[in-house]
């Protein structure tokens, strides 16, 4: 344990000074604005850039080896310090409480997407940019960008990266060497954004509005710097823009890369998971608009299309932006949407849920042991796309979404006894550990009413769906401490 502990901490300390510039850019902009934000964030920028040199001092230049168990608890607790220090802009500079502070500061690293905060027009424009940005780093994880620097002081990165990346085939890699994948997946998730950007600006948002709403867009977290999110712009062009990008958002960033590289958009479908999601997002469409046409909540076709498209893509990607108050849907479409966030996007993506990839290796081998009835004896593999997997991997699957399933139980219980009624845990905790945002009944629209216990409990589903739920529960086994 002591070894251990010695390992992670200057680990822990240098990506704590790697982040710290990130406080910088929003205190350009209070000076820009003159909106007296400007000391919060230096303040900010200086407590959480001494506590990473102390922390490496440990080290005294001389990190030790990182052991692949090691991995798990960088990342961790990384994220833990992190979401702490992250609070501070909100703590101090809008006057929260510690708890909606940390619980804003989660949210925005997870690409949650959830929120205490209203009156957000009013907002000092450095806050909401600050807001939007922690989405940003946190989308691809802050862990992948660190990866590609640590190698270059001598030390090994992958076992990180294998907590990090999201997806259940953690093993593959863009290239043979990590930090060529690490910086690749960089260079592809910043182009994206850029290019994001520039089509919200032709489409008509402010220069500050397309930037802030493109690195939450890409990163699929969902702030805004509205309180009516995309509807504030009222703009069907705006909506058009947001929805390609944010399915680029939760399609595989390794898929983008070797769409990249062969100058070939056909292989987005050619790819089993992207096709299935793909072609889940057409369904799931087709079946919403047609009910709300026959409802009466859209007078056309085409405007129940538009209207659905948007939503359905926004939750399914686990963005959260909204053009209509889903919750308040006809029939069974409210509680429709909350079970496509538990989907979420494609592995590798930075999209939350069980992913894609999961949710098809299940219904494979739920037909595998349906067809085994009749044939006890016979060997049937699991194939994707022609690729016989191992049985480990789908070992793998399906411990995930036991734990998965079990986690959920618990803290909807506990979020149950903090005095939520059984709606309103339930979206709660879906919409947190599947880093959704939006919910039904009393988070609907924001979780300012939920008691500060219950706010400790989405911001601990947050953080666990955030990193799948292994990566933190890996830590409570008295084995791993053992040196």
């Amino acid at each position: 344990m002591k070894r251990t502990i010695s390992a992670v901490l200057p680990i822990v300390g240098f990506l704590c000074m790697a982040f710290s510039p990130v406080f910088l850019l929003p205190a350009l902009l209070s000076l820009f604005y003159a909106d007296g934000e400007f000391t919060h964030f230096i303040l900010s920028f200086i407590a959480v850039f001494l506590l990473g040199v102390t922390l490496w001092m440990r080290s005294l230049g001389k990190p030790l080896p990182l052991h692949k168990k090691d991995g798990f608890l960088v990342v961790v607790l990384f994220w833990i310090v992190l979401s702490v220090l992250g609070a501070a802009p909100f703590l101090f500079g809008l006057q929260l409480s510690w708890v909606d502070a940390w619980f804003e500061s989660v949210s925005g690293l997870t690409t949650t997407g959830a929120t205490v905060i209203s009156g957000l027009d009013q907002l000092p424009r450095s806050i909401l940019f600050y807001r939007q940005l922690i989405q940003w780093f946190g989308g691809m994880g802050l862990i992948v960008l660190a990866v590609a620097v640590l190698p270059l002081l001598g030390i090994g990165g992958m076992s990180m990266y294998r907590a990090e990346t999201p997806g259940p085939m953690k093993e593959e890699k863009l290239t043979p060497r990590l930090v060529q994948s690490a910086r690749i997946m960089w260079a592809i998730y910043a182009g994206l954004t850029v290019a994001c950007a520039l089509a919200f600006w032709i489409a008509g948002m402010s220069p500050f509005d397309a930037v802030a709403h493109s690195l939450s867009t890409i990163s699929t977290g969902g702030f805004s710097t509205h309180d009516a999110s995309i509807a504030y712009f009222n703009s069907v062009a705006v909506e058009n823009v947001a929805i390609p990008f944010m399915l680029l958002g939760g399609i595989n960033f390794s898929l983008h890369y070797m769409v990249w590289y062969h100058r070939s958009p056909v292989l987005y479908f050619r790819d089993p998971e992207c096709l299935t999601f793909f072609a889940l997002v057409l369904i799931v469409v087709l079946l919403v608009a047609v009910s709300l046409k026959l409802t009466g909540s859209y007078a056309t076709i085409p405007q129940a299309i538009e209207g659905a498209s948007f939503e359905v893509v926004s939750v399914v990607t686990s963005t959260g932006y909204g053009i209509a108050d889903f919750s308040v849907w006809p029939l069974f479409l409210p509680l429709l949407m909350i079970l496509i966030s538990f989907i979420g996007g494609c592995g590798g993506s930075t999209a939350g849920g069980m992913k894609v990839m999961r949710i098809l290796l299940l219904a494979k081998l739920g037909y595998r042991e349906v067809v085994r009835l009749p044939h006890p004896k016979g060997i049937f593999h699991v194939k994707v796309g022609g690729r016989v997997l191992k049985e480990e991997t789908l070992q793998a699957v399906w411990s995930f979404f036991s734990l998965y399933t079990i986690t959920f139980v618990i803290l909807m219980l506990l979020m149950i006894m903090t005095g939520l009624d059984q709606v309103s845990a339930f979206s709660a905790i879906a919409t947190c550990m599947n880093n959704m945002g939006p919910g039904l009944g009393e988070v609907a629209q924001t979780f300012s009413s939920v008691s500060d216990s219950g706010k400790l409990i989405a911001l601990t589903a947050m953080l666990l769906g955030r990193l799948e739920i292994f990566s933190v529960l890996v830590l409570l086994l008295p084995e791993f401490w053992r040196d």
